[in-house]
């Protein structure tokens, strides 16, 4: 089994950008694996971006190999 994953940026204020991170979420074509944090110490605590770890689905030829 052939497993591909795709990572993305995504940068985002954490008080303000809720609705933006869940419409980008929602158009991804493969699965949510995880969602990391960049959680800046300096000079206060926030978060300015996420990695978001998407799971891609397989591919059509190697489903089909697989079925046949």
């Amino acid at each position: 089994m052939d497993k591909r994953y795709r990572v993305h940026t995504f940068r985002l204020r954490m008080t303000a950008d809720a609705e933006r991170l869940e419409a980008y979420l929602n158009e991804m074509e493969g699965e949510v694996v995880s969602i990391i944090p960049n959680v800046t110490p300096f000079p206060a605590t926030l978060v300015d971006f996420v990695l978001i770890v998407e799971r891609l689905p397989a591919r059509a030829s190697q489903a089909t190999r697989a079925l046949a």
